[in-house]
C-alpha cells in the first residue's frame, strides 16, 4: 500500500516535469500534429482548429484536467480557449498531453465557442510517453494507441463536426472514468 501511495503523491510532480520538460509552444505543437499521421490532413479540409500545447491530468478516484490553448480560423489566430475536465470513476496517476480540435465547419465552431459540456466515458492508460485508450461520449467513439510524439490518437473522422486528436506527452496513469469536458472562449481583438 505504502508503494501505491508514493506513486500517488508522485502524479503532480511528473506532470510539472511532463509541462516544463514540454512547455510546447503554439507553432511546435502544430507542426507535431501536421506530421501525425491522420491528424495532418485535417489542416486543410477544417474550417477551423482550437490547439492545447499541454493538457495536464491527474486523478484518485476524483480526478480533473486543465489545459489553454489558442483557437484558429483557416490559420489566422482568432482566440484564447480553457479546457477544463472533471472526471470520476477508476483512476490513478498524472499526466500530460497536447491535444486538437478540428472543426468542420463554422457552425461547429460556434457550438464549441459557447462552452456547452460534453460527457465521456472512457478507459486510457500512459505510460512516461506511451498510451492507450478507447472512449464513448456524446461526440462518438473513439479509440487509439500513441507510442511517439508523431503518433496521433484520434477519432479519425469529424463526428458532430468535430475530430480531435492528442499526443502523449508522458506521465503515469490509468483511467475508467465518466468525466464531463467544458470550454471557454475569448475571442481576440481585430
Amino acid at each position: 500500500m505504502k508503494s501505491i501511495t508514493r506513486v500517488f503523491s508522485l502524479a503532480p510532480a511528473l506532470l510539472l516535469i511532463a509541462g516544463i520538460a514540454h512547455a510546447g509552444k503554439y507553432p511546435d505543437t502544430i507542426a507535431l500534429f501536421e506530421n501525425a499521421g491522420e491528424s495532418a490532413s485535417f489542416f486543410h479540409k477544417s474550417y477551423a482548429y482550437a490547439v492545447f500545447p499541454t493538457v495536464g491530468e491527474a486523478g484518485l478516484v476524483l480526478g480533473g484536467a486543465l489545459g489553454k490553448g489558442h483557437v484558429y480560423v483557416q490559420g489566422r489566430l482568432v482566440g484564447d480557449t480553457t479546457m477544463g475536465q472533471v472526471s470520476v470513476g477508476f483512476q490513478a496517476g498524472g499526466k500530460a498531453y497536447s491535444q486538437i480540435i478540428f472543426f468542420e465547419d463554422k457552425r461547429a465552431l460556434d457550438r464549441f465557442e459557447s462552452g456547452t459540456f460534453e460527457f465521456a466515458a472512457g478507459a486510457s492508460a500512459v505510460a512516461i510517453t506511451a498510451g492507450a485508450s478507447a472512449s464513448v461520449g456524446t461526440s462518438g467513439t473513439s479509440a487509439g494507441v500513441s507510442a511517439i510524439e508523431s503518433d496521433a490518437r484520434a477519432t479519425g473522422a469529424y463526428q458532430n463536426g468535430m475530430a480531435v486528436f492528442t499526443i502523449a506527452k508522458g506521465g503515469l496513469m490509468y483511467a475508467a472514468t465518466i468525466a464531463g469536458q467544458k470550454f471557454s472562449y475569448t475571442p481576440r481583438g481585430v
